[in-house]
């Protein structure tokens, strides 16, 4: 299989043929209704001025025959995408013969990028760290509001509605040098390490591609994740989904993590075993903040939606909002580069994409 040397290094990217100073044809595509809740006007200012684009004109599926989706699909040199994009498969990428490049004002390109992008050269740039930012920080208010029991004492206080000796009641909780475990060194994961510096807690990680230097470097205890549900109050999850990580958290995590500890999941429902969850759930022994859950949409009926001890959001951790604009504003920086010919600042790497979100 054929590969350039700047898809996997982010180096010079290909020769496109235009000079010092012209704007790249650029066409915008992804699901109905992303552009305008990610770009505001001076995004859409911002990106006239980089590209040859219509910053109106979105397609929200690339096979659309429609003349004017079409000839913009031929003219592009690259495409912006976002949620939703059309996988770039063989069939259109033929019909997009002066591609070179996508950039991706999200996160993982998974759903996308195919292994076509790469034989036929396509540089790739990801917002995969602006969109880290959020989730980062749901998760370190998740961890905060754990130590001190927030769910549970708004649950009593509210079912009281009288004084109470909530110090006695509480008097287990709290944060200082409580015992914090990460599973997954991903973006998002050395984020929330990153932001739990300040904070008087010991920090585990689990992760098989971090040395115990850069463990060391991260300020972290690296060690096994059943010796880190073992040790850790509150468990995070951040690790990709994959084979690999298909319900890492299984039944045997969840009976070592200690009573009374919070198990946190933004990354995917999928890594955790759900129905070994519940019963620790139902009888109490465990805490969760779940933002997502396997399936996605839980049914109707499920104790999760009631559950005291369980903290249940409909996976709004990533971006949402005007944290939209964080992901244009790096996706447009990312165009500007490509623009002056300069490489991607923060380039996908396909061998990357095998352990990585």
């Amino acid at each position: 299989m054929h590969q350039t040397t700047d898809n996997r290094t982010g180096g010079d990217r290909p020769d496109d043929g235009r000079q010092p100073g012209d704007r790249p044809a650029l066409l915008l595509a992804m699901a109905p209704g992303i552009a305008e809740r990610l770009f505001a006007d001076h995004h859409r200012t911002r990106l006239a001025a980089l590209a040859r684009t219509d910053p109106h004109l979105v397609a929200h599926d690339l096979t659309d025959p429609a003349p004017r989706i079409a000839d913009a699909l031929a003219e592009a040199e690259v495409l912006l995408t976002c949620w939703g994009a059309t996988p770039l498969t063989h069939e259109v990428l033929d019909r997009a013969p002066k591609l070179r490049a996508v950039v991706h004002a999200a996160g993982s390109v998974k759903h996308h990028i195919t292994e076509t992008c790469w034989e036929r050269g396509l540089t790739v740039a990801s917002a995969a760290a602006a969109n880290a930012l959020p989730v980062a920080e749901y998760t370190l208010a998740a961890i905060l509001f754990a130590g001190k029991r927030v769910l549970s004492s708004a649950y009593r206080y509210r079912a009281l509605r009288t004084e109470h000796d909530w110090h006695h009641e509480l008097g287990g909780a709290g944060n200082y040098r409580r015992t914090v475990g990460i599973v997954g060194a991903s973006r998002i994961g050395r984020r929330v390490i990153e932001l739990l510096r300040p904070f008087d807690l010991r920090v585990l990680l689990y992760d098989p591609y971090v040395t115990p230097a850069e463990a060391a470097t991260l300020g972290v205890e690296l060690g096994t994740l059943d010796d880190l549900c073992a040790r850790s109050s509150v468990v995070s999850v951040h690790a990709p989904q994959l084979p690999a990580t298909h319900r890492m958290i299984g039944a045997g995590q969840l009976a070592l993590m200690p009573a009374g500890a919070t198990l946190i999941n933004t990354a995917r429902g999928s890594l955790v075993d759900e129905d070994a969850l519940l019963p620790e759930l139902t009888s109490g022994r465990l805490n969760a903040v779940l933002d997502v859950t396997d399936p996605e949409l839980p049914s109707p009926d499920s104790p999760l939606y009631d559950l005291p001890n369980v903290l249940l959001t409909p996976h709004v951790a990533g971006s949402l909002g005007v944290e939209l604009h964080r992901m244009a504003d790096q996706s447009l920086d990312e165009l500007e580069r490509y623009a002056a010919g300069l490489p991607f600042a923060d380039p996908v790497h396909p061998g990357a994409l095998t352990h990585s979100a």
